[in-house]
């Protein structure tokens, strides 16, 4: 039998606000724990919530930049639960009246260009962390996290495979970090993703039983843990078991889900309207003023850079997938860089780097400026493509520019074409045999002479230049 995935995926964005969704306590990371914390955060009696307005404009924000509709009098819930890291034994959250719905993006897979749905984008706020010791004896609670402002983004179940889920994610993280309503450092759980998946026999439209795999906070995780999903649930109908909904956790060292509880619908929650909090009124003319405000996004961008730049539709989306990475792209065009030249080198040895050292691109240690020089002397012919590269680790070692290096090291390629010329002439004329080879057929000979003129020119003779000179003389 042949079956289908079905996937939707709930991502948590934590919002890149100074302070909580409903007081003034810090979001920053890394305080002691329940530092950041007040009577609001900590669900005191007598202690009212004040809604953050920048989280508002935030959330009208992503719901325009991925075409939603948004609501102008939304309102907030409360999500009725208990758990050790919830102080008030609710959650404010919205349930139904969210801020944006009925939204989509696009995705490019090796498959081609998808429309994911997004049923939704709702506001929240975390709850705490639970801190257990090593011996499993004790758990502590730390309440900074609780009260941080996150959006909420529900795809619809259009999802089919695991690339699909993964692709999507990048594709909300580039979002978000483009606009700067979050920062999307997923190891600080900045960005988190709940997937809900299902299998059904292909041509069934009834979905199957789902699972609900919680808190993968890595692209590759999600992939895995999707796959992991679909083959399991695959070999339970096989064998003809029942699958029970429930929720499950990813294990990353042994790459497998294992159950956590059985799954809560909504109506378990018991959502009713938070009686502090009154509904968020936005006008028409706010909802403009920030849609104009927005900043060019990742689509728009690609396109310019492929009808501008002359790039690839694959090589602009590379750049364009990270904010940091198109600025810094744009900084060493402005630079004088030429763009395909410059984007060779981002895709290449810089993010060779970056993969290396797990460090940003602008922690790379190589400047726009020092790239678009770099690529330059490559251009112009002054370096050879090996040269350039010793080049680069230099810049990156001492920090100066390298047309400095390459005229502290005598790196200058060679390409004067009478001293290249006379060099090739000689080593003919010192060369008969090889010659005769090669114009009886075999002419992988010329390998030998490019070789040879290397040699003598110290590595720096122009390569285009040298095997040119050589096929006029010898094919003569």
């Amino acid at each position: 039998m042949e079956f289908e995935a079905v996937i939707g995926l709930e991502i948590h964005a934590q919002l890149a606000t100074a302070s909580k969704l409903f007081c003034n306590c810090p979001t920053s990371f890394g305080a002691a724990p329940n530092k950041h914390t007040c009577p609001v955060c900590l669900g005191l009696p007598g202690a009212l919530p004040v809604l953050n307005e920048q989280v508002q404009e935030f959330a009208v924000q992503l719901g325009l930049a991925t075409h939603c509709e948004i609501r102008l009098d939304s309102q907030f819930a409360r999500k009725n639960y208990f758990y050790p890291d919830l102080p008030k034994a609710y959650q404010i959250s919205q349930y139904d009246r969210p801020i944006c719905e009925h939204g989509w993006v696009m995705i490019e897979t090796e498959g081609g260009s998808k429309r994911i749905g997004i049923t939704r984008i709702h506001i929240e706020e975390d709850a705490g962390k639970l801190v257990h010791d090593e011996a499993g004896e004790s758990s502590f609670v730390d309440l900074n996290r609780a009260g941080t402002p996150l959006l909420e983004i529900v795809s619809e179940p259009d999802l089919r495979t695991p690339e699909e889920a993964k692709v999507y994610m990048e594709t909300l993280h580039s979002l978000v970090t483009y606009l700067g309503v979050s920062e999307g450092d997923m190891e600080k759980g900045h960005l988190r993703c709940d997937a809900n998946v299902s299998v059904r026999p292909k041509g069934q439209e009834q979905f199957g039983v789902r699972a609900e795999v919680k808190n993968l906070n890595s692209f590759r995780f999600i992939q895995q843990a999707v796959a992991y999903e679909i083959d399991r649930h695959r070999e339970e109908l096989l064998d003809g078991r029942k699958l029970i909904q429930e929720t499950r956790l990813w294990d990353s060292e042994r790459r497998v889900t294992f159950s956590m509880r059985s799954k809560e619908e909504a109506e378990e929650y018991r959502y009713f309207p938070d009686p502090d909090l009154p509904l968020v009124q936005l006008s028409e003319a706010r909802v403009a003023e920030i849609r104009n405000s927005l900043p060019e996004l990742p689509d728009a961008k690609q396109e310019r850079y492929q009808q501008e730049q002359g790039l690839s539709s694959y090589d602009a989306g590379v750049l364009v997938a990270s904010r940091e990475t198109a600025e810094f792209f744009e900084e060493t065009l402005v630079e004088g860089a030429e763009p395909k030249l410059a984007c060779n080198w981002i895709m290449g040895d810089l993010t060779r780097v970056m993969n290396e050292s797990g460090c940003g691109i602008r922690e790379t240690r190589i400047t726009p400026a020092q790239l678009a020089e770099l690529t330059d002397l490559l251009r112009k012919g002054e370096i050879s493509s090996k040269i350039a590269k010793s080049v680069f680790e230099e810049v990156r070692n001492s920090g100066k520019t390298p047309a400095r290096i390459v005229e502290e090291k005598g790196l200058k390629q060679v390409s004067d074409i009478s001293e290249l010329g006379r060099l090739a002439d000689e080593l003919i004329a010192e060369n008969p045999e090889q010659v005769e080879q090669y114009r009886a057929g075999k002419t992988k000979v010329l390998g030998f002479f490019v070789g040879q003129m290397m040699k003598q020119t110290k590595g720096q003779g122009n390569p285009q230049m040298i095997n040119q000179l050589l096929r006029e003389r010898l094919d003569a």
